[in-house]
C-alpha cells in the first residue's frame, strides 16, 4: 500500500507524461473508487456521466466489465467526482456516452493488459518498487478498513464475495498499529 508521499510522488510523475489527465483519472479511478483495472478499461462516457452531462453521485459497473460478471454500485465522492469534471474539462473531444471514458494514444479503448502495463509502468517512474495496478485497490480498501468502516461495507464495495477476499487486501503498517494503541 502507498503512503500518502508515495501517493502525492506518483502524481506528480503522472503529471509529467504525455496523457496527464487521462493518466491521472486511471488512477483516481483504482485509488478512490477501488477498481480493478479492467473495469477502468472497461468504462464508458456514459458509465460517468448522465444523459445531460452531469457527473454521475453512483455508478454501476456492468457485469461486462466487472470480475465475475456480478454488476456492482460503485459510489463516487467528491474527490473523484472533481478528478472526472477535471479530465472532462482537458478532453477537447466531443464524446458520445457509449465512447470508452479513456483512449490510447490511437483512440482506441485500452484493453486491460495494456492500462495495467502503463499503471505498472508509471508506478516504476516514480520509484515505487512492488507497486501495480492493484495497488490502488489495495489503497482503498486498507483506507477504509483504517477509518472503521465495517468489513462487511468494504466487501461490499469492492465486490468481493468472501470477507476474507477483503481482509487479504488490507495492509498493516507499525504506523497503523501505534495509531491504534493511541487511539484507546
Amino acid at each position: 500500500m502507498l503512503t500518502e508521499p508515495e501517493f502525492k510522488r506518483l502524481l506528480a510523475v503522472v503529471a509529467q507524461t504525455k496523457h496527464a489527465e487521462r493518466n491521472r483519472l486511471a488512477f483516481m479511478l483504482s485509488h478512490l473508487a477501488g477498481l480493478r483495472v479492467g473495469e477502468i478499461a472497461g468504462l464508458l462516457v456514459g458509465d460517468m456521466l448522465e444523459v445531460e452531462g452531469a457527473i454521475r453521485k453512483r455508478m454501476i459497473v456492468r457485469a461486462s466489465i466487472a470480475k465475475g460478471g456480478h454488476e456492482r454500485v460503485v459510489f463516487l465522492n467528491d474527490r473523484l467526482r472533481h478528478e472526472i469534471e477535471r479530465y472532462q474539462l482537458s478532453d477537447k473531444r466531443k464524446r458520445k456516452l457509449g465512447d470508452p471514458l479513456l483512449v490510447t494514444q490511437k483512440r482506441t479503448a485500452f484493453s486491460p493488459n495494456t492500462l495495467c502495463q502503463l499503471m505498472n509502468r508509471l508506478y516504476g517512474a516514480a520509484g515505487l518498487d512492488g507497486a501495480t495496478s492493484h495497488s490502488g485497490r489495495r489503497w482503498f480498501i486498507t483506507k477504509l478498513a483504517n477509518a472503521g468502516v465495517g468489513t462487511k461495507v468494504i466487501m461490499t464495495l469492492a465486490g468481493h464475495k468472501h470477507m476474507t477476499t477483503t481482509q487479504r487486501y488490507i495492509d498493516v503498517r507499525e504506523d497503523m498499529l501505534r495509531a491504534a494503541v493511541e487511539f484507546l
